[in-house]
């Protein structure tokens, strides 16, 4: 390799070493902001300023006639229970668990790793926090049943942990720029939807569905920027074209880019 070679070489990692470095700090700062806006919501649901808002809302999808019913016709409370149960333990511990021996088969060992550290940690995260706020599920429907705290919604944090890793993790696996955008899009949608189904059947308040997306958003961005960072440790070792100094070690340390 000439030393053109090796200078075009060393100015390409720098250049991937720096665009990682940004995006771990944005990543970060966007994981502040959402902290900050849990903070609101926490505050306003401990000192009560939240239910004026909350009882708005939920009104608005329940029926005049009868609040103990939600909004429309009976088969749209089926399709209702059904997209909500996308968000409940069972259907995604089975999906992580999948996913995560899709990653092992396919020898992605550190995919896996992440998935289930994310997972494992957001169902910590759901117990704690629910313990904290101890707060009672709205008592005005029939047609599904909460058996935990309402504040904040498990429903919410754990598909969006689940939902939004395995988006990323899928999309940095796939080259195509459009379909790494599907796969973020899906994941997006796939969490909205759960959150708002379950305020539509007034299991929870609207702002236990907003910490629930904030708390597990939160959680898989750092969860994301930690994978990344040690993806990044884990790269720095020499590469095989850098000159050696005279005790046999290289005299600048890079990280080697080859796949």
């Amino acid at each position: 390799m000439t030393g053109s070679d090796r200078a075009r070489s060393l100015r390409h990692y720098l250049s991937r070493l720096k665009r990682g470095s940004i995006l771990i700090i944005a990543l970060m700062s966007l994981t502040g902001r959402l902290a900050f806006g849990l903070g609101l919501v926490c505050k306003a649901v401990f000192e009560g300023d939240s239910s004026n808002f909350d009882q708005a809302l939920l009104m608005v999808f329940r029926s005049s006639a009868d609040p103990a019913n939600p909004i429309g016709p009976a088969w749209l409370q089926g399709v209702g229970r059904d997209l909500t149960s996308l968000g409940s333990f069972a259907f995604l511990g089975f999906l992580s668990a999948a996913a995560a021996g899709y990653f092992l088969i396919t020898r992605r060992p550190g995919y896996a790793l992440h998935l289930a550290a994310a997972v494992t940690g957001g169902g910590l995260i759901i117990t704690v926090i629910k313990a904290a706020f101890d707060r009672p599920t709205p008592v005005m429907t029939h047609v599904v049943r909460a058996f935990t705290e309402s504040f904040p919604s498990g429903h919410a944090i754990l598909s969006a942990i689940t939902f939004l890793t395995l988006g990323a993790l899928l999309a940095q696996a796939s080259p195509e720029s459009h379909l790494k955008a599907y796969l973020v899009s899906l994941a997006v949608m796939l969490t909205v939807t759960v959150g708002i189904s379950r305020v539509y059947l007034g299991v929870h308040y609207p702002t236990d569905v907003l910490a629930g997306w904030w708390v597990g958003s939160a959680w898989a961005i750092l969860c994301w920027s930690g994978s990344r960072w040690l993806q990044q440790r884990g790269e720095r070792k020499p590469a095989s074209w850098m000159p050696s100094a005279p005790d046999g070690h290289p005299e600048i340390s890079v990280v080697s880019t080859a796949r």
